[in-house]
């Protein structure tokens, strides 16, 4: 049983270790590469809040794509790798503020996305990775630590949830230039 266990816990290590290094090296992971067959990183960075970082995000997309920031009319992929504990109700009630303040929606979608957003996102912890799927014209899918999550056919969501990150309004610019590739 303990032998078992050792090895399960190695091999667990060998594919954390493999995956970092894969990353690292700029090439995309498994799922993204079934989603997006010559997925390349456009660029990345990290979300602090007062200070504390929340998460590292990564915008993966086809060396052809169009600036998602300036044409929604291409598939690509946010990944967010999350650096601690975190509330997925803490996680929608965050996205629909944004998704508020950039002037998305109407109330009454405001509601319903919240509670769909709810009922989606999970409790979050240091390493987890959240990833969601641009589908033009059609929605949205995410993944959980490289598992479908959930897929979510409504395109007006999609554009308002992707919006927090990639619209020039967005209250994270910094963040933002550094997906787009415009700044280190």
């Amino acid at each position: 049983m303990r032998r078992s266990r050792n090895v399960a816990h190695a091999l667990v290590m060998l594919w954390t270790i493999l995956f970092a290094v894969s990353a690292q090296a700029g090439a995309a992971p498994a799922y993204i590469q079934h989603e997006l067959a010559e997925a390349r990183l456009a660029g990345q960075g990290s979300y602090r809040w007062f200070g504390l970082k929340l998460y590292d995000a990564y915008l993966w997309q086809e060396p052809t794509a169009v600036n998602p920031a300036s044409s929604m009319d291409s598939k690509f992929i946010l990944e967010l790798v999350y650096a601690r504990h975190l509330y997925g109700e803490r996680i929608a009630s965050a996205s629909i503020s944004e998704i508020r303040k950039l002037g998305f929606g109407s109330p009454t979608q405001h509601d319903a996305w919240l509670k769909l957003m709810q009922s989606v996102f999970p409790d979050v912890r240091k390493g987890t990775r959240l990833s969601g799927v641009y589908l033009p014209n059609k929605g949205l899918r995410f993944y959980l630590d490289g598992r479908l999550l959930h897929e979510i056919a409504d395109a007006e969501f999609a554009r308002a949830f992707f919006s927090i990150w990639l619209d020039e309004r967005t209250s994270a610019a910094r963040l933002r230039s550094q997906l787009l590739g415009l700044q280190p």
